[in-house]
């Protein structure tokens, strides 16, 4: 199989890269300032903003399949734009597309969000999400869209914020829930509904509903260091609006998928 992975030099990407490569695909990946670093995969740099790019590249790789990870927090562009051009893209070669998507496109509930819940979007990052959604169902109904929520592992940004926070150089919320799912747990699924018939949402996220601060008291296990010095407050006392509980319901996933999504309380207890 002929792969390409948007956004190889990424945190998930580059380990969908590297078990692609491992199972013996042909890998191709993307990159826009830093350089793809895994073994056997051809790298190529790309803008996904720019159209006329993005559509070159695929014609020139002829991908059979594509995983687009494409996001920039605080750009639209990016993360909707460059989406939705992918998966114009992705159609005119016949290639099938897993589009990574995220939980932050939710506002917050006590009860857990199915796949097909809608958006509800309460600041600019999950309004972009959203609409990347929007452009790739349209585009392509059979592509799949994986929603997904914090993703860890060595190397992992939130496994960093957490021991930062140890380290009194951040904060934790205690109120803000997440189902946080190993990269390699991920990747794998990802790789396992690239050559399946799947079509549309599907939560792919940890079996672990816990809060960020939660989450620092089980990196302080994992680590062996004293959790005495965790920095913690609420989402209110802090003033910010952003969403709280969220949490994906994955029992389709788990009933679809051979690959194990592992809680973060067995990765990091």
């Amino acid at each position: 199989m002929r792969l390409l992975v948007v956004g190889a030099s990424g945190f998930l990407g580059a380990e969908v890269c590297r078990q692609a490569v491992a199972a013996g695909h042909r890998v191709a990946g993307t990159y826009h300032s830093t350089a793809v670093a895994v073994p056997g995969v051809a790298p190529h740099r790309l803008d996904v903003t720019d159209r006329a790019a993005v559509r070159e590249l695929l014609t020139r790789v002829r991908p059979d399949a594509v995983v687009a990870t494409p996001y920039r927090y605080d750009d639209w562009a990016v993360t909707a734009d460059g989406a939705a051009h992918i998966a114009v893209a992705a159609a005119e070669v016949d290639a099938r597309l897993v589009h990574l998507s995220s939980d932050a496109l939710h506002a917050g509930r006590p009860k857990p969000y199915a796949d097909e819940d809608v958006p509800t979007p309460l600041h600019p990052y999950g309004a972009a999400k959203a609409a990347a959604e929007t452009a790739v169902r349209a585009v392509d109904p059979g592509a799949v869209l994986v929603r997904t929520s914090l993703i860890v592992g060595e190397g992992s940004k939130q496994i960093q914020l957490c021991r930062d926070a140890l380290a009194g150089r951040a904060t934790l919320f205690t109120d803000e829930l997440r189902c946080p799912v190993h990269v390699a747990d991920l990747a794998a699924a990802v790789l396992e509904l690239v050559p399946g018939d799947y079509a549309g949402l599907l939560n792919v996220a940890g079996p672990d509903a816990v809060s960020r601060a939660e989450m620092g008291l089980l990196v302080a296990r994992h680590d062996g260091v004293d959790a005495g010095g965790l920095r913690t407050t609420t989402i209110a006392a802090a003033g910010l609006h952003r969403p709280g509980e969220v949490v994906l319901d994955s029992s389709r996933a788990a009933g679809l998928l051979r690959t194990r999504l592992r809680g973060i309380t067995e990765l990091y207890g």
